[in-house]
Parts: structure tokens; C-alpha cells; sequence
């Protein structure tokens, strides 16, 4: 699965990169994210709000530009503004933006390729797609112009899902990068994300589009729609249906385009270089989420490349060794601080603190193997599993992204 890649598309990978070496080998699935990342160059990171995505996101991309090398791009289609934060960068947009190289040496590291990113922005990448794919400059000014299109690819359901798949499909195919990571927005919305293609297209060809345009494309339409817009015209006004109609005359003349795009579009998401990961943590609602998104993959025939568990109890929790040395020290606390009655003159009270102790760590063995059974669960369809320990500050740096990154790499 992970060994058969990239025949056909060659790419610029440096030469001693972890992806070189990868694309030699015949290697058995990987077993760790750096595995992953190497044999692929799309990786789309899904999950609940608040469970850590755009952290994951940031520092899969940070680590792979750091250790294997090429030019990495982290690419957020989430509306917030988390990654620029993540990051420790101020501001970035729709242009790629180079994280710099003294960034990464305040951090401590030494980066063998470059970190780049970049925010969707819904108008500008519309703007873009319009001067791509209008047929002449006449049409391009004449939709730019039209009062509805803002209005519409702003706020039209289904428009930032589409742009945003329309903008990873054009990154991807212009080769500027090696390795493309995308923070999605949160699961329910990341199926929109993945739906989006078709679900553009399906509309431009859709029987209310025709509706709408008809009478302005001719003058002969029938008899049954006319109270239509009779009704229309007086509720919304002429002008307005006017507005409408030249609008999406407009935009069909784009219609091919659209639909070629969207076939590009699922091409690359089911393509074997483009894997998922989907990042959860074992909460209830989250877990629910991942595992909804999880079906959705399998069912799509989509690539899911792991599971990324945040917040997790640390390993040292599920050892049987602990968990006697507890039951050892609970059961033995009178022994123990009389043992230590040269250093703590009251012994009930040191007896008390030690059998405290015991108790607490053996229930966190029981949540920890509780969060192990609800993980086997959770992962059956994935290759691949990363717990990440809960870490006890708030990610405000780069040097923060890159220790979440050792503990996911």
C-alpha cells in the first residue's frame, strides 16, 4: 500500500531525505508518522473541534520539514486562525509564507527543508479561479463585476468547501511543494470538504439553475413557469432575477471547466500519494466524531493512513509492574513509613499520603486501560496509531509544536 507510489510523478525530493530512501524501498506499512508522511505528498488532518487537529497539523508539517528535508506546506481551510498562532507567526493569508529558518533555530532545531503555510481565503482564491477559467476577458471583468458574485461565493453552501478543494488541487499540481498538509475544518464539515466537488457541479447542471435562467436565454419557455416568475418578479423584483440570471449565464460558460475540475479534484483525494489522518481525542462527543469520519473514509475508499490520540494517560499507566508496586505500597503503607519515620516524625500521616498515592495511580491504571480498549476499538481500520500524552501547557510556539511533533514523529 505504501510502497507502490509516485512511478509516474516525479518529484524533487533532496536527495538524502527520508522520502528518497522511502521510494527505494519496498518497506511493509509503516509504523510510525515519519513512514507515512515519506510515501505520501497530500495529508489531510480531520477531526472534532478542539481535540488538538491544527496542533497535529502544524507539527506533522514542522517535523517533516525538519528531518526529512523538501519543501512542506501546511495549508489551513479551517475559517480560525489557530495555526498562525500555533505557528508563533503574527499573520499569513492565501499566499504561501515561509516560516523562517531562525524560527526554527530559537526553537533548537535545524531544519533540512522549509516550512511553508498558508490560509484559505474564500474571495481571493475565487477571484483566482475566475481569471483561470472565464472563457475570455470580457466574461472574467463581466463576473467580477456582477453585484450577486461576491455575494454568493461567499455565502452560497458548499462555496469555501469547493474553493478550498479546488485550492489544494491547484498547489498540488503546480509541484511547488513536496508534502502538503491541511488542517480540514471540524469532522461534520470536513464530509462538506470531501462532498464538495460534485456537489458544485451537480448545481451548475441543477434543474433550478435552468429554472432561474431560462426566460432570459430565451424567449419562448412555458406556460407552467410563467406564474413563477410572475410571483418572482414581484417579491424579489425584476432587476434582482435580472442580476441572478446574468450571473450564473455567466458562470456556466465555466460549466466544463467546473466539472473537469471536480473530477481532478476526487482524482487527487483518491489518489494513493494523498492519505488521511483523522485526530481525536477519547471524550465521548470526539470519539463519536472520529469514528463517524472513520466509516465515512472506508466507505469513500479513501486512504486512512492513522489515528492521532491526544490527551492520552501516559504508557508507564497500563504496566502490570506498576500497578503491583501500588498495590504493594497501599498494602504495606504502615510498614513503609515506619521505615521512613527518620525522615517524617508523624506516621499516620505519612501512611496516609502513601496509601493516597497508591490509590490514585491505581485508578489512573484503570482509566488508562480503559483508554487502551476504547482506542483498539476506535483504530480496527487504521494502519497506524499515535497516542500523544496530555501535555500541561498551551501551544504558543514553534518550539511547542516541535515537542508535540517529537511525540507524534
Amino acid at each position: 500500500m505504501v510502497c507502490a507510489r509516485r512511478v509516474a510523478c516525479p518529484r524533487r525530493w533532496p536527495p538524502n531525505s527520508a522520502w528518497t530512501r522511502d521510494r527505494v524501498s519496498a518497506a511493509p506499512a509503516p509504523m510510525r508518522l515519519e513512514s507515512l508522511l515519506s510515501a505520501k505528498e497530500i495529508v489531510l488532518m480531520c477531526g472534532a473541534g478542539g481535540v488538538g487537529k491544527t496542533t497535529t497539523a502544524a507539527a506533522a508539517a514542522a517535523m517533516a520539514a525538519t528531518h526529512s528535508g523538501g519543501r512542506v506546506l501546511a495549508l489551513t481551510v479551517d475559517p480560525a486562525r489557530r495555526l498562525a498562532t500555533a505557528l508563533g507567526l503574527q499573520e499569513f493569508g492565501n499566499t504561501e509564507t515561509r516560516v523562517p529558518t531562525s524560527a526554527f533555530t530559537q526553537a533548537g532545531a535545524r531544519p533540512r527543508g522549509e516550512l511553508w503555510v498558508a490560509m484559505l481565503d474564500t474571495n481571493a482564491s475565487w477571484d483566482d479561479l475566475v481569471r483561470t477559467h472565464a472563457p475570455d476577458a470580457t466574461t472574467r471583468d463581466a463576473i467580477l463585476a456582477n453585484p450577486l458574485y461576491r455575494n454568493v461565493t461567499g455565502k452560497f453552501v458548499q462555496s469555501h468547501d469547493y474553493i478550498a478543494m479546488e485550492r489544494l488541487h491547484e498547489i498540488h499540481s503546480s509541484g511547488r511543494y513536496d508534502l502538503i498538509v491541511v488542517d480540514t475544518p471540524p469532522t461534520r464539515n470536513a464530509i462538506d470538504f470531501l462532498d464538495a466537488p460534485d456537489r458544485m457541479a451537480e448545481f451548475f447542471s441543477s434543474r433550478l439553475l435552468r429554472w432561474l435562467i431560462a426566460p432570459y436565454r430565451s424567449r419562448m419557455f412555458t406556460a407552467a413557469s410563467k406564474p413563477f416568475y410572475s410571483v418572482a418578479d414581484r417579491i424579489l423584483g425584476a432587476q434582482f432575477l435580472r442580476d441572478i440570471a446574468e450571473f450564473f449565464m455567466l458562470f456556466q460558460t465555466m460549466y466544463d471547466g467546473f466539472v473537469d475540475r471536480a473530477k481532478a479534484v476526487t482524482r487527487t483525494l483518491e489518489d494513493r500519494r494523498t492519505t488521511f489522518v483523522v485526530v481525536t481525542t477519547l471524550e465521548a462527543t470526539p470519539a463519536r466524531e472520529a469514528e463517524f469520519f472513520i466509516n465515512a473514509l472506508v466507505e469513500r475508499r479513501y486512504h486512512l493512513g492513522a489515528v492521532v490520540c491526544n490527551r492520552m494517560l501516559p504508557d508507564y499507566f497500563t504496566e502490570r509492574a506498576g500497578a503491583q508496586a501500588a498495590e504493594a505500597m497501599k498494602t504495606d503503607a504502615a510498614a513503609l513509613a515506619t521505615v521512613m519515620a527518620h525522615r517524617v516524625a508523624d506516621r499516620d500521616a505519612m501512611q496516609g499520603v502513601l496509601r493516597e498515592i497508591a490509590e490514585s495511580y491505581l485508578n489512573y491504571h484503570v482509566v488508562a486501560a480503559r483508554e487502551a480498549e476504547q482506542l483498539a476499538e476506535l483504530t480496527v481500520a487504521s494502519e497506524l496509531v499515535v497516542r500523544v500524552p496530555a501535555l500541561e501547557r498551551d501551544i504558543s510556539s514553534l518550539a511547542d509544536v516541535l515537542e508535540v511533533g517529537r511525540h507524534i514523529w
